[in-house]
């Protein structure tokens, strides 16, 4: 029986989320040989940890489903045994970066690839807090239906069960790695409020982002699909397709990954920063890995707090992180490209060499770029006015230190990859107990 890990980080309180996730945990059992360990890491204050844990509590108990619930503690006590075992020579610089005291995406992650590797997990089946699925005549359209049916399998096995397959023959042995839908409803960076505002202003920030060495046409394109995901075209119908997926097509909070991929690389353990979570996809998609995609999209929603006073501000810095992360992340990206196939050994697993030589290589690059995305911010944001003319008081005070942070976190990443392997061998070794074990905070 195949175990799997359907993983669910938190910051907030989202007792109906977990109950969503059961009953997707359960559906799982239901319709296929597997056992499922609800994996939720919960970096909650002790007020908002009770309401998940009262959540938790609640569920009905499913044969065959298994709910792990770990607050800042038990993570924390996991980690530290973690990276004291895999023989570091910093561990404590490995605990700050997988745990760190604030917002961190990439490292979430990071967590959740452990605590499968734990498990003895063969996937890990991402969600989210803020997003919530489909529902066509009363039934729950559950990602997890596509996810089983091809991850993990040989391509020319998983071509039986998808709707339509573009697969090159020549893959037919190499396994599906990868599974994903993308999401409807709201955009997926909170800054649609800049649109309705000044859709010119918009284009010139999203340009931020769009690699800087393509042509202007081609920038402009990617001005208008990016964070917009499938649309707003609810499902009607099951749609999948085998074959190397486009990096557009694909979505973290709606994924499915196989182990061979997610224990050879980590995310990038920025803080504050959003879409630090992509560039494991990248790697696979620039590989030319067979991967499904399907039509299961989750619906996106935005929390509240982020649109108002000290949170507003905090969740527009993790944008202009996400911008300034780009100087460093596109010659990896690039470099990625190049080398194709050749990210692939022998038994079309990832590499893990070739990818850290092009990080590392990205850690001196020239930031006149990033000075420059500043200083069309810092315009920007002052044209627009109010909340954004402080928002850009905000950027201009903290501005040597972004630029820091960002060369910083290309640096953290290059020492992190380095030390993956000896990580997940030592979350293996370690295990994660007992579901009775790890249930308080």
């Amino acid at each position: 029986m195949q175990r799997v890990c359907l993983a669910l980080p938190t910051m907030r309180s989202c007792p109906d989320t977990i109950v969503e996730l059961a009953e997707e945990a359960a559906y799982a059992v239901a319709n296929f040989d597997v056992e499922v360990h609800l994996l939720i890491l919960d970096t909650t204050d002790a007020a908002q940890f009770a309401e998940n844990a009262g959540a938790v509590a609640a569920l009905e108990p499913t044969p065959g489903v298994v709910v792990h619930h770990l607050g800042n503690a038990r993570q924390r006590e996991f980690l530290r045994r973690v990276t004291e075992r895999s023989g570091a020579a910093d561990p404590e610089l490995l605990l700050d970066m997988m745990l760190p005291p604030t917002v961190a995406y990439g490292s979430c992650v990071n967590r959740l690839f452990l605590g499968a590797a734990a498990l003895g997990c063969t996937s890990a089946h991402l969600r989210n807090d803020d997003a919530d699925f489909q529902v066509v005549e009363g039934r729950k359209i559950f990602p997890i239906h596509h996810e089983l049916l091809s991850i993990g399998r040989p391509a020319g096995e998983a071509a039986a069960d998808v709707t339509r397959s573009e697969l090159d023959p020549a893959d037919a042995d190499k396994p599906v790695m990868l599974v994903s839908g993308s999401f409807i409803g709201e955009l997926n960076v909170d800054i649609s409020e800049i649109h309705e505002l000044d859709p010119d202003i918009y284009r010139d920030v999203v340009r931020l982002w769009t690699p800087p060495v393509w042509p202007e046409e081609d920038r402009d394109a990617m001005v208008d699909v990016s964070f917009k995901g499938a649309g707003s075209e609810p499902f009607t119908t099951d749609e999948s397709v085998l074959g190397v997926p486009d990096i557009w097509d694909v979505y973290m909070c709606n994924i499915a990954l196989d182990h061979r991929a997610y224990e050879v690389l980590p995310l990038l353990p920025s803080v504050k920063t959003i879409g630090s979570d992509y560039a494991l996809l990248h790697a696979m998609v620039h590989s030319r890995l067979p991967g499904v995609v399907h039509n299961r999209h989750i619906v996106n929603y935005y929390t509240p707090e982020r649109r108002i006073g000290a949170g507003f501000i905090s969740y527009q810095m993790r944008f202009v992180k996400f911008l300034l992360s780009m100087l460093y992340l596109y010659p990896v990206y690039g470099g990625m490209i190049d080398l194709g196939r050749g990210l692939l050994d022998e038994r079309h697993g990832l590499k893990v060499e070739p990818i850290l030589g092009l990080v590392r290589g990205s850690v001196d690059w020239d930031r006149a770029g990033n000075e420059y995305c500043l200083d069309v911010l810092d315009r920007s944001y002052r044209k627009l006015g109010g909340k954004y003319a402080e928002l850009a008081d905000a950027v201009a005070e903290q501005r040597q230190q972004l630029l820091d942070e960002a060369q910083e976190d290309a640096e953290r990443w290059a020492v992190l990859i380095g030390a993956w392997a000896s990580l997940v061998a030592a979350s293996r070794a370690e295990g994660l107990g007992t579901a009775s074990e790890v249930a308080a905070g």
